[in-house]
């Protein structure tokens, strides 16, 4: 009998604990990875000579190499600086940046990529995407997702709250994003994977769900096993999909529109994952969004992210443009600019009548439509 199933692309290794680090090097020769320890490392200017002093009297076959900026021009510098040695691998040690460019340069050079996050910022750490900032504002590329994932809750215990929550607001949006693919599925026809969507769904609501904070060690594996689910989904689906709709858009309008302003990727598509909850018309899912941001001290409404409803209002119009092609809530309802004002505005009202008196009571007059 044929065996019926598929062959998925997972790390060979996760590990998420205090200590993960200093294991670095035995991990990579217990995996094969590399068993001499013939490794590019590359580091940010954050955490890069915690991390080589830490590394002084082991990886003595490791070369460090900077990473400096999160450009398509860093990870190509990055790139010819490692090719003109044989290792056997590139393991990247810092935030959403440094992996980004090391994860574009692992795949121009053929080589095996490590992930070591010094932060839970966003759901990079085991994604086949890299992020990265190009001539023309900023760029999605798709590449070989990390053989190994490493999340030192030491290192991410001294990270900026900021960054930690950010993380959070990128998780809880996969709920919205995974609304915008059935969606797409049921009125478009478009394929969906049901296993991307248990695995994004999963991760999303683990973190919901849990009564913790930043600041406790089971929120913070929570959230980055979460982080790497939600990267997981991605490489089973072959596509952002799971973790990617409406939400992701306004965030990349939000970063075409407003570069010197734009803030952490999960605050953005945190608010947008709320205001997208709410167009839709679903109360319940909008008001554990908001509560579960509001909880963790992240943006819900548009002033948190340093924008007025006018200025929202042109970031939701113009966020379907940032990815053409993807059916999300936006593109569904057709909004005029009139409308998106008018949406705007009571999105903004009730938003901050749950997060004033627990939400008790909506301002009088507003009425969800």
């Amino acid at each position: 009998m044929p065996l019926l199933a598929r062959m998925i692309t997972a790390p060979l290794v996760v590990e998420v604990r205090r200590g993960a680090l200093a294991e670095l090097g035995t991990i990579l020769a217990d995996q094969r990875i590399s068993t001499s320890g013939r490794v590019a490392i590359a580091v940010g200017s954050t955490y890069g000579p915690t991390v080589q002093e830490a590394f002084a009297g082991g990886l003595a076959g490791a070369d460090w190499f900077s990473v400096r900026g999160g450009t398509i021009n860093a990870a190509i510098q990055l790139v010819e600086q490692v090719r003109s040695q044989r290792y056997d691998a590139i393991v990247g040690v810092g935030g959403g940046t440094v992996l980004d460019v090391t994860k574009f340069a692992a795949a121009r050079l053929g080589l095996p990529m490590v992930a070591v996050a010094t932060n839970l910022a966003h759901d990079g750490i085991a994604s086949p995407i890299s992020t990265l900032d190009n001539d023309a504002g900023r760029g999605s590329y798709g590449v070989p997702a990390p053989i190994a994932v490493l999340v030192d809750l030491n290192l991410i215990a001294q990270a900026p709250p900021r960054s930690v929550r950010s993380g959070i607001g990128e998780i809880v949006s996969n709920l919205s994003a995974i609304a915008d693919w059935e969606a797409a599925h049921a009125l478009r026809g478009e394929e969906i994977d049901g296993l991307a969507v248990s695995l994004a769904r999963t991760a999303a609501q683990a973190v919901m769900n849990h009564p913790g904070g930043i600041l406790e060690d089971s929120f913070l594996a929570t959230l980055a096993e979460g982080l790497v689910l939600s990267g997981i989904s991605m490489v089973v689906a072959g596509t952002s999909r799971p973790s990617s709709g409406a939400c992701h858009e306004i965030s990349h309008a939000i970063d075409l529109l407003h570069p010197e302003r734009r803030g952490y990727h999960g605050e953005q598509v945190g608010l947008g994952a709320a205001f997208a909850w709410f167009l839709r018309g679903d109360l319940d899912r909008f008001h554990a969004t908001v509560d579960c941001l509001h909880r963790h001290e992240l943006p819900v409404r548009p002033s948190d992210l340093g924008f007025s409803l006018e200025e929202f209002a042109a970031i939701v119009d113009y966020a379907p443009q940032t990815r053409p092609g993807r059916i999300t809530v936006l593109e569904e309802s057709s909004l005029t600019p009139a409308r998106i004002a008018d949406k705007v505005a009571a999105f903004n009202d009730h938003a901050y009548a749950r997060i004033s008196s627990d939400g008790a009571a909506m301002p009088e007059g507003v009425v969800l439509d």
